[in-house]
Parts: structure tokens; C-alpha cells; sequence
């Protein structure tokens, strides 16, 4: 068999997820357009992946991060992810061109590549379309060789290969002409990248804005002929290259080093890979890029915008969710304070409306028995309908305070201005821990009257405020005001704003405090129950999982005779099927929804302990985060989480179990019923609904 490693590398493993995603745009039973939808994926993780996991290997190695595969050094496991990525780029390819657009055309949709079209309409379309539409973005720049330009972040270009024309010399005509380049760049950020032409026919036809700029490339460049263009696109490292988060002001560090990503070294260049050796050794030279920085890839690249690909066959082609659930035990009480007095709550998004968390917020706000609002925020909407509910609530005269993520990857310069935007409006915001990441979900309402403390009120998810995602994403939403909940919230954010207090938590389990301890101290109690001929059982649900010392605890449980669950999307450095992990197995659930949801599950003989958390086993979490676990307690909530996991891990349409070589096994079914776990719990909720 070979050797086999006792960790996957993190970073191979998550090229297997990807890679997971890809299959996805493979199945032919999805609808042309949910295809298409998965390949958009695939390229948008992909180039996050680079930007931030190829420029950690090529900038800034950390030896606790960048573990290698077989003992083999950074550049070795760059050269295997390089090998990897192209082998399904090219795989993407065929999906791209001789299926799903194959599959378009006969339905009725052409977009056109590569040639101007025949169609006098069409071409005068794409020339009419280019005089009033384009030319006035596009600037043109000739390259010479010695001088370096400049290429920006995740943008692209046209590069272009041209000749001056021959003059009516006869002496100029039998000299050689020398080629010259040129870059354009494309509009993409004011234009659509798919232009829709006039309909014929019965029949729909697009047009990349790549090839309408191609086709009048002469009236940019009206003195040269040009001989060919090929797109091309430069990822650049997005690290903020913050050094020291202990001393200064580091919100001010944060906020002028954004605009570092836009001209952050090169992680990735990548081109069509049509484009003659000549041509790219030019670029090569003239943008001072080493060889691993170069990947062929698609005559077309950015497939992320194939997200905003319009269907004019709308809604067919396309998968069409159900819209969400109100349930009933929240509507009849109309109040949200008044059906969290009743009993705890949990919410399952998407299949269950995130506006009941707008509902809790907006209720805080206008009741008079409030007096203080406490949140955390790590990724938000953009015109955000939580950050508007907080507003209203300050300008009520309530206290809101605001612990605002600030080092979010990516999100950093859109929390910044929502933050000014509170503060603006008189909320008190609290900025990013040094050293820390804030992590947790979660959500405090204290309410008052005079110094009688009245019951407050508690939200923790596993996921994030935003309610944009929550309809794409699944995760879990609890509300409750029990007393201890309510109380470690109030320690937790006291900690934000006081570092020097130590907080003291009766349910939660909070990393950098409690978290490891109790955590091992449940997985040993399984250990134990195994040793005694009992069942041990645990079940963890994650997006990743990667600490060596907590894999090396399950392993310890595997072979103790615990059987392990594991469900895990995206990164799992986990190894199955070997004598250390013979009773671990681990599940991978792809499907339309992504699958956001952290839980935990403790057999303890019978007597389940249930956890949902905002903490993934990632070095990061546990390390250099704070996250918040809860344990789940009411009856009817737990009753509703065990069929959900449960389906998910019967789940044979959509699970994968990840193998020893780090490939996807298909579910044998036989004769048995298909499981599809997201659809099936969309079904299972609302058959709980009243008719």
C-alpha cells in the first residue's frame, strides 16, 4: 500500500474538499445551473487558497502551520499542490466546455467564445455596445522590457501581442517587425462579465466581456496589427503583515494595512494556457515572477462570476429552495422574549428563518425594560440589518455595546466602516484582543427595572451574524435566560473589556480558559466507559480539524474501542482505516447548503452530553481564538438535533466517506431508501409544522 502518514497534511486535504466541490459540478442529476454554481465555487475557494495558503508557504513559513506531507520540505509540497490543482483544472475544463456549456446550447443558450460572431446584428451589437459601454474604463499600456509595471490584486487582463503596421515603404516592408505587448484591463468591477446579445431565433446569446473587448482590441491600438491576446490574472498574498499586535494602536495598524493586499507579493499568476512559451516568458521577465508563481489555467478566468451569470430560463435549470420556515412555536407568541420565557430555542438556518434573530435584536431595542445590548461581530453583512437593529437601539437611549472582529480575513475593511458607522450612532465598540481572534457567536440582552434585576435574555450560534449567509449556510441558533447562560456571557464580555479579569463559566466552555480541559476530560470519560465493556461513543461534527493533540486523543479513544463519528467538510488531517483510527469514521457532506454547523456528541453510557460551538479542532481555534461551546440541555431540542444528525450521517446521495488516500468512497445504498440529509431535514422540520 505504501506509506501512508498518521496526519494528512492540511493543506493536500483541503485540496481534497475542493476537489469534492468539483464532483459536485459533475452530477449530471443537478439542474445546468447548480452546475455552474459549484464550478464558481470551486475557482472562489481556490483563489482564496492561494492568496492566503500558497503565500503562507512562500512568505511567512511558521513551522507550526506549514506541516509537510511524507517529511517532504515547503517546496515540495508546493510543488504537489501545483500538480494537484492542475490536474482538476483540467478536469474543470471538460466539465466547463463539453458539458455544461454543451448542455446550455442545447437547451437554447449560446455564449459565444473565442470568434467574433457571424451575426451582422451581433457584431453590431458588440461594436455599439463597446463605444458606449467600455472604452471609457479601459486604458491600454504598451510593456517594455527593463521597465516594470503593475499588476493588481485578483484583476484581469488582456495580455496583448501586436505589431506596428507596415508602412508603404519598401524598405520598411522587408524588415522584420519586432513584437511588441500590451495589457488591458478588464471592467469587470463596473461592467457584467456576460453581456447579453439580441435573442434569435428561440435562442438565447451571451458574450464574455473578455472577447467584446477582444473584438474591438484594433480601435484601441489603431497604429499596430495585433497577432493574439490571452487573459491572464495575478493573486497576490493577503496577509495584513502585522507584526506586533501589543503595542500601538491596532486598529489604526489594521486599518492602513489593508491596502497591502492590493500590492502584496505574488502567489499565483495564471494565464491561458494556449498562450505560446515565447509570449509567457515575456510576461515572466517583465513582472519579475519565478516559475512557481506561474499555473496555466482557462482561456476564461475568475470563475467566480459565474455566480451572476444570468438564466433566462429562470426558474427552470436552476434548484429553487423552499423558502424558509416560520415555525409555528415562535409565531403564536409574537413575542420573542415571551417564547424564550416559555422554554429554550433553537433555530436550524437555512432551513429556519434568520429573521427571528432580527425579531430578538429589534424587540431589544424597543422594549423599555431593557437597558443594555451586548454582541459580538466577526463577519457582517454589508448594509447589514443587525448592525441597523443595534443602531435603533442606541438612539432608544439603550447601552450597546459592540465587540467588533477586526482581524476577520477579508472582511476587515467592511467591519471597519460598520464599526464607525455604530460608533457614529453611540454604541460603544470594542476592538480585536492582540493576539486574539473573537470567535464566538453570540448575543447578551440585559434587561431592568431600577436595580430589580429582570430576566435576561441570551443568543449563541454557530454561526455568524450575518443574515446574507444564513441562507446559504447551515448552522444552529439557541436562544435561552437561564440564569448560567446568561451569566457567562456577562463574564466573557467583561473579559473584553478588562483582559486583567479572569472569567469563571458555569455551562460554557470557552478556549484559553476551560475549553481543553473539560473537553479531554469527556473524551477520557468515554475512553473509560469503553474500558469497562461499555459503549463509548462521540460524534463531532466540524468544518476542520487539524490540532495534533486532540487527534492524537481520538486516535487514543479509537483504539480504546470508542467508536467516533466524524463529519467534517473541509479541512481533516484525521487519517481512517488505520489500526489507530480502525473505529473513527469520517464523513464528508457537499451539497447545496454549505455545511457550517459545529456539534458535539458524548455517548457517556446513554446519557448524551450535547454541544454546539463556533470552534473547528484548527490549530487557530484553539490556540489563537476565543470560542464559545454550549452544552444543549431542553429535551425537544435535543430530540430535533439527533434526527438531523442522524440523517446526515445516513445520508447516501450527497456523503462521501473520506478514505485512507484521501479520495471520496461512495455510500453503498442497495436497496435501500436514498437519503439526502439537507433535504430530508428540510422535510423532516416542516412535517412538525402545524397544518
Amino acid at each position: 500500500m505504501g506509506y501512508l502518514p498518521k496526519y494528512f497534511n492540511r493543506d493536500i486535504s483541503w485540496l481534497a474538499f475542493n476537489y469534492r466541490v468539483l464532483e459536485e459540478a459533475k452530477d449530471k442529476s443537478l439542474p445546468l445551473f447548480e452546475r455552474l454554481k459549484f464550478l464558481a465555487i470551486y475557482s472562489s475557494n481556490l483563489d482564496e487558497f492561494f492568496k492566503v495558503r500558497v503565500a503562507e508557504y512562500k512568505y511567512n513559513v511558521d513551522p507550526d502551520e506549514l506541516e509537510d506531507i511524507k517529511g517532504a520540505s515547503p517546496v515540495k509540497v508546493l510543488q504537489e499542490i501545483n500538480r494537484i490543482v492542475d490536474e482538476h483544472l483540467q478536469e474543470f475544463s471538460h466539465i466547463f466546455h463539453g458539458e455544461i456549456l454543451a448542455g446550455l446550447y442545447q437547451e437554447g443558450l449560446m455564449l459565444y467564445q473565442g470568434d467574433l460572431p457571424n451575426d451582422p446584428e451581433h457584431q453590431q451589437y458588440i461594436r455599439n455596445y463597446f463605444y458606449r459601454e467600455v472604452i471609457p474604463y479601459l486604458q491600454p499600456v504598451l510593456l517594455t522590457r527593463g521597465t516594470r509595471s503593475f499588476l493588481r490584486d485578483n484583476r484581469l487582463y488582456l495580455a496583448i501581442r501586436l505589431y506596428r503596421k507596415k508602412s508603404t515603404n519598401n524598405e520598411d516592408k522587408l524588415k522584420k517587425r519586432r513584437a511588441r505587448y500590451a495589457i488591458v484591463k478588464l471592467p469587470t468591477n463596473d461592467l457584467p462579465r456576460f453581456i447579453r446579445l439580441p435573442d434569435k431565433n428561440d435562442r438565447y446569446y451571451f458574450v464574455f466581456l473578455d472577447d467584446l473587448v477582444r473584438f474591438n482590441l484594433q480601435e484601441l491600438f489603431p497604429g499596430y496589427d495585433i497577432d493574439s491576446s490571452y487573459c491572464v490574472k495575478l493573486l497576490r498574498d493577503a496577509d495584513l503583515g502585522i507584526q506586533d499586535e501589543f503595542s500601538g494602536n491596532l486598529v489604526e495598524k489594521i486599518r492602513r494595512n489593508i491596502g497591502l493586499r492590493k500590492v502584496g507579493e505574488p502567489t499565483l499568476f495564471t494565464y491561458d494556457r494556449d498562450m505560446p512559451a515565447d509570449f509567457l516568458g515575456f510576461l515572466k521577465e517583465t513582472f519579475g515572477f519565478l516559475k512557481q508563481d506561474l499555473m496555466a489555467g482557462e482561456r476564461y478566468l475568475n470563475f467566480q462570476d459565474f455566480f451572476s451569470f444570468p438564466n433566462p430560463f429562470s426558474p427552470h435549470h436552476q434548484l429553487n429552495h423552499p423558502p424558509s420556515i416560520h415555525p409555528h412555536e415562535l409565531e403564536k407568541y409574537g413575542s420573542m422574549f415571551n417564547a424564550i420565557k416559555v422554554k429554550d430555542r433553537m433555530l436550524h438556518y437555512p432551513y429556519q428563518s434568520f429573521d427571528y434573530v432580527l425579531r430578538f435584536l429589534n424587540e431589544a431595542a424597543q422594549d423599555p425594560k431593557v437597558v443594555e445590548i451586548k454582541i459580538t461581530q466577526y463577519r457582517v453583512a454589508s448594509n447589514s440589518a443587525v448592525v441597523n437593529s443595534l443602531i435603533s437601539a442606541a438612539r432608544n437611549g439603550k447601552k450597546v455595546t459592540v465587540f467588533v472582529e477586526v482581524k476577520a480575513r477579508f472582511d476587515e475593511e467592511n467591519n471597519l466602516q460598520l464599526a464607525r458607522l455604530m460608533e457614529d450612532a453611540g454604541i460603544r465598540i470594542i476592538y480585536s484582543l492582540p493576539g486574539l481572534k473573537v470567535h464566538a457567536k453570540m448575543a447578551l440582552v440585559l434587561r431592568r427595572s431600577g436595580d430589580i434585576r429582570k430576566r435576561s435574555y441570551a443568543y449563541l450560534s454557530t454561526g455568524n451574524f450575518n443574515e446574507k449567509t444564513a441562507r446559504l449556510y447551515a448552522d444552529h441558533g439557541f436562544f435561552t435566560c437561564k440564569e448560567d447562560y446568561v451569566f457567562d456571557l456577562e463574564e466573557l464580555f467583561e473579559y473584553f473589556e478588562n483582559q486583567e479579569v479572569i472569567p469563571i463559566f458555569r455551562k460554557l466552555l470557552v478556549t484559553q480558559f476551560n475549553f481543553k480541559h473539560e473537553l479531554l476530560k469527556r473524551i477520557d470519560r468515554e475512553i473509560e466507559w469503553a474500558s469497562k465493556g461499555k459503549e463509548g461513543y462521540i460524534l463531532l461534527k466540524m468544518n476542520s480539524i487539524q490540532n495534533k493533540p486532540l487527534i492524537n486523543k481520538l486516535y487514543e479513544a479509537s483504539q480504546a474501542g470508542v467508536k467516533i463519528d466524524l463529519i467534517i467538510r473541509g479541512i481533516c488531517c484525521v487519517v481512517p482505516n488505520q489500526p489507530f483510527s480502525r473505529n473513527i469514521r469520517i464523513v464528508r457532506l457537499v451539497d447545496s447548503y454549505l455545511e457550517h454547523a459545529r456539534l458535539w456528541i458524548f455517548g457517556n453510557n446513554g446519557k448524551k452530553e450535547v454541544f454546539l460551538t463556533s470552534a473547528d479542532w484548527m490549530n487557530r481555534n484553539v490556540m489563537r481564538r476565543i470560542e464559545t461551546t454550549f452544552p444543549i440541555e431542553d429535551e425537544e431540542i435535543l430530540e430535533e438535533i439527533f434526527d438531523i444528525i442522524n440523517l446526515q450521517l445516513r445520508d447516501n446521495v450527497k456523503a462521501r466517506l473520506i478514505n485512507e488516500r484521501l479520495g471520496h468512497d461512495r455510500i453503498e445504498i442497495g436497496n435501500a431508501d436514498q437519503i439526502r440529509a439537507q433535504w430530508d431535514t428540510f422535510k423532516m422540520l416542516v412535517s412538525k409544522e402545524p397544518l
